[in-house]
């Protein structure tokens, strides 16, 4: 397997950080926006996508700050996906940090994928 390069993405979010966490870290907010069901149970994730499913696991959590995910099909390498919340001390402004991987053909249209669903998030969320 090709090694795969880190994606490290920054989106203006327009929400509270508790609210935009639940959307980023449980069952029912996932599925408003990420896929089209979720199912999170003991630090166990079940994605499920136009009829494929896929799991992952909960590697870490913090709540408001972060939640990181690995596929099972990635378990026992360093690749995940990880969702940090920040807020810019200056301007108040929430900024949601998404952090991925990608064999190094694919960058471009992994990044694409995930603006797009960061904007059915923000759309979600009203802004």
């Amino acid at each position: 397997m090709a090694d795969k390069q880190k994606i490290e993405l920054e989106f203006s979010v327009k929400s509270s950080v508790r609210i935009l966490y639940q959307c980023l870290s449980t069952s029912t907010g996932l599925s408003e926006w990420f896929a089209d069901d979720v199912t999170i149970k003991n630090d166990q994730a079940r994605f499920e996508w136009d009829g494929s499913v896929e799991e992952a696991k909960i590697l870490g959590k913090k709540q408001d700050l972060f939640i990181k995910y690995q596929m099972l099909e990635d378990e026992g390498t360093d690749y995940y996906f990880e969702f940090a919340i920040r807020i810019d001390p200056l301007t108040g402004d929430v900024g949601l940090f998404v952090t991925d991987f990608a064999e190094e053909d694919e960058v471009d249209e992994q990044s694409r994928l995930w603006e797009s669903q960061i904007n059915e998030l923000r759309h979600i969320l009203g802004g």
